[in-house]
């Protein structure tokens, strides 16, 4: 049973990160910003934990590029992003340093790692702080948008189920 409900509550979360990745992003530099897809990882990452939350960002990732809605970019960015806000959510107990490790995981590492992808796949010579703001940006307003979902949902029941 734990593990039907985790590939499901998986597989609906990369459902709302594809699907909402049509209806709300924005341009930001070189890069598209996907808000969406940061709430959802703040929301993985606090009911099923960092593995999950990073497959999760992956598939998210996978999917919008095979769909033309989005970049190699979002491999870093998200997956590091996710695999933060999991590990200081497991780590600290609370909602909000989900929101810091997404926060600092994409916006910052994420973004780093962005640099050298960026050269080698999609012939920029974009710089190491040239994809930071964009990152924060995104990754910020996401973040938030997560923790205002958890917030009004009763989390507690979904991670109550993950732990038996």
């Amino acid at each position: 049973m734990k593990k039907t409900y985790t590939l499901t509550l998986m597989a609906v979360f990369v459902a709302i990160g594809t699907l909402a990745a049509q209806f709300l992003w924005f341009p930001a530099g070189f890069a598209k910003a996907y808000p969406v897809q940061h709430a959802v990882n703040v929301m993985a990452a606090i009911t099923l934990g960092p593995g999950p939350a990073v497959i999760i960002a992956f598939m998210i990732g996978l999917l919008r590029n095979m769909l033309g809605l989005g970049t190699l970019l979002a491999f870093p960015g998200a997956m590091v992003g996710a695999w933060f806000a999991g590990l200081l959510y497991r780590r600290f107990e609370k909602k909000r340093w989900a929101v810091i490790g997404e926060s600092i995981g994409t916006g910052i590492v994420g973004s780093l790692l962005a640099v050298p992808i960026a050269r080698l796949f999609m012939d920029s010579s974009a710089g190491a702080l040239f994809f930071i703001p964009s990152f924060l940006a995104s990754s910020i307003s996401g973040a938030f948008l997560g923790w205002f979902i958890v917030s009004r949902v009763n989390t507690d029941k979904l991670i109550r189920i993950q732990r038996l």
